[in-house]
């Protein structure tokens, strides 16, 4: 039985599967494999596979806030939205969830059992997995700030660690430093709440969402992190750069701080712009934009 065939027992196989269908980029080359696997065991065993192969792998998650590079890749994407994504509230507010739980989803359903807490999370249009990966945040909060415990699979044993061993900060975790970390579910507080007040609010922050933001066009999330007092999108426009085009990768014109697929861009297109940004705000205000959107590690 060759690999491909073995991996099949463990969960849903793709073969050379185009990464743009897996990314709200809509940008990236193809993977050896595309993989889902059935549940931990089948996971363990899937990542035991290839690493008696030494075949690269990484963990996706639904690829809101990643550029995956142009060509084929002859590793393996493990991807957990479609098999971990169970959630369980309780009554003090205690919430477990499973790394492919969609954030927008968690928040409507932490509003529906008058939990508050998520009200940030609902227009950020990724993982559970993914943004405890880079502590994803809005509106002055971020999933650290409710986080108890992530349970987590690493060197092939699966336990929970908590919150304060793993270095979170402003968009930053320890599993930027250990890829080999993966994010199976997590804990959190959340604090009851009236569920009508949460859901006027999510409703007026999702519309801010849309009236501020190039929601229409394939994009990953806002492009840079804030790198001071001064945010993302001002610098871009002092520098004079908000509508600037390379190819198909447009800083976009409703929000400076947002790279978009305008129509058929690569990562390279969108890659040139990002190091146009940096450029320009070193030699201009000595200050140096540290990319948010996840670059993995991809050799053709």
């Amino acid at each position: 039985m060759n690999l491909t065939d073995l991996l099949k027992l463990y969960g849903d196989v793709q073969e050379h599967e185009p990464m743009s269908a897996h990314t709200t980029y809509k940008i990236g080359g193809t993977a050896r494999w595309f993989i889902q696997p059935r549940s931990v065991t089948a996971l363990m065993r899937i990542m035991q596979l290839l690493d008696a192969e030494n075949i690269p792998w990484i963990v996706l998650g639904r690829g809101s806030n990643l550029l995956v590079p142009d060509g084929a890749w002859p590793g393996a994407v493990i991807n957990l939205d479609y098999t971990f994504n169970d959630c369980y509230f309780e009554p003090d507010g205690i919430l477990y969830a499973q790394a492919g739980c969609a954030l927008p989803a968690l928040a409507v359903e932490a509003m529906k059992h008058s939990m508050s807490g998520l009200e940030f999370a609902s227009g950020i249009p990724g993982s559970l997995g993914g943004g405890l990966y880079m502590n994803a945040g809005a509106y002055r909060s971020d999933l650290s700030s409710i986080l108890l415990e992530v349970l987590i699979l690493r060197d092939r044993k699966v336990e929970w660690v908590s919150r304060e061993d793993l270095d979170y900060s402003y968009r930053h975790s320890a599993f930027q430093e250990h890829r080999d970390w993966t994010i199976l579910a997590a804990k959190f507080q959340l604090e009851k709440s009236d569920q009508n007040r949460i859901r006027q609010l999510m409703a007026s922050r999702q519309q801010r969402r849309m009236d501020t933001q190039p929601l229409d066009k394939p994009c990953a999330g806002s492009t840079f992190r804030n790198p001071g007092d001064m945010p993302a999108w001002e610098i871009i426009d002092r520098l004079g750069l908000r509508g600037r085009q390379i190819g198909g990768a447009r800083i976009s014109d409703k929000h400076s701080n947002f790279i978009v697929n305008a129509g058929g861009a690569t990562c390279r297109d969108v890659m040139a712009l990002i190091d146009l940004v940096k450029t320009e705000a070193r030699r201009v205000f000595d200050v140096d934009m540290i990319p948010e959107v996840e670059i993995p590690e991809w050799t053709a």
